[in-house]
């Protein structure tokens, strides 16, 4: 690749690896909705306000300690242990391991 050869968009794509500003389009996720987070050392729930190059933000999150059966989780709403965050969380996108899309109420209490 020849650096004299890139488009500006290609340019500004190797620019934007280097700066944490939002991403526009460039993932997968839905800013504005609601997901459920595994990480490699937890499960959050929240509302996804921002997607950077190796951050996201949520906010109305919960640490998630039990899900307990993961499928009445997702289908119901139901969780067994929630610790929520009293403001926005940083989540380091390096640690994903996969999100979907949470469809019930975010909770707001710690169970």
């Amino acid at each position: 690749m020849n650096i004299k050869d890139l488009t500006i968009g290609e340019a500004e794509t190797i620019a934007n690896l280097f700066t944490n500003k939002p991403l526009e389009s460039n993932h997968p996720f839905q800013v504005g909705a609601n997901y459920l987070i595994r990480t490699v050392t937890m499960i959050l729930v929240g509302k996804l306000e921002a997607v950077h190059n190796t951050e996201m933000v949520l906010s109305s999150a919960s640490w998630i300690a039990d899900t307990g059966r993961f499928y009445d989780a997702l289908k119901d709403g139901t969780l067994s242990e929630v610790e929520p965050f009293l403001n926005d969380v940083i989540v380091g996108r390096g640690s994903l391991i996969d999100a979907t899309i949470w469809t019930k109420e975010l909770p707001k209490e710690q169970v």
